[in-house]
């Protein structure tokens, strides 16, 4: 994992890492739906292994196991609805992370960076958080955003529909199902809702729109509320 693609400043963003498994899964005969569970930080810029397992696929720093990939049972979950560009653009003025980030450098989400998806979520009523985002041409092969970049623009926008700001949370596990992968230079709408929080456990579910209102990708995932003090020791690691 390039360190480009960081979440916090010395780990993997949880959705590129969910994303990038993911794929080799898939390639590897795991069907789709993919679940990824991050079971530690994903480390960056060294050679980690890809190990079939069954009817999984672990990622692993030598004898630790990073992250699991599996089939998710063939079922339809309701996406977030679709907000409208212009709705979504202005909510961005609200987005709580330029106010207080718990990963100022996050990929997916970090104000602190130019080269990331600068995906800026804000509510925009009924529980639901929206953004506008434009996938760079550097992020595209052959002008279709990568698989573990579609699954990052589909990660952070989801745990800023919770109280992200006060409780930092980090990714746990991620399904996702990409119907259309987006293309360079197009305009598009992410979204995001809670749907429960169980102590430290937050449940979310994101979707990516058109400007038409298609849906072209979903995910639902599980969080994990972390202490305040372990987002400083990442913030300075």
């Amino acid at each position: 994992m390039p360190a480009r693609f960081n979440g916090p400043a010395s780990s993997g963003n949880g959705g590129w890492t969910a994303g990038a498994l993911a794929e080799r899964a898939l390639s590897l005969g795991v069907p789709r739906p993919v679940t990824v569970q991050l079971r530690r930080p994903p480390p960056l810029d060294r050679p980690l292994d890809v190990v079939p397992t069954g009817a999984s696929v672990e990622l692993r720093d030598g004898a630790d196991v990073v992250a699991v990939a599996s089939s998710e049972e063939p079922v339809e979950w309701a996406p977030p609805p679709a907000v409208g560009p212009d709705t979504a653009r202005a909510a961005e003025a609200d987005y709580p992370g330029h106010r207080s980030h718990p990963f100022p450098r996050c990929f997916s989400c970090g104000p602190a960076r130019d080269d990331g998806l600068g995906i800026f979520p804000g509510p925009v009523g009924d529980g639901l958080v929206a953004a506008g985002w434009t996938p760079r041409e550097d992020l595209a092969e052959g002008g279709s955003v990568t698989t573990p970049v579609t699954w990052a623009a589909l990660d952070c926008v989801s745990g800023w529909s919770s109280d992200l700001e006060h409780r930092p949370l980090v990714l746990a596990s991620m399904t996702a199902r990409v119907e259309s992968p987006p293309q360079a230079g197009t305009p598009y709408v992410v979204v995001g809702t809670t749907l429960r929080v169980e102590g430290r456990k937050t449940w979310t579910a994101s979707a990516l729109y058109d400007a038409a209102g298609l849906l072209l990708a979903r995910a639902r995932h599980l969080w994990i509320a972390i202490d305040p003090a372990v987002v400083r020791q990442l913030q300075e690691s």
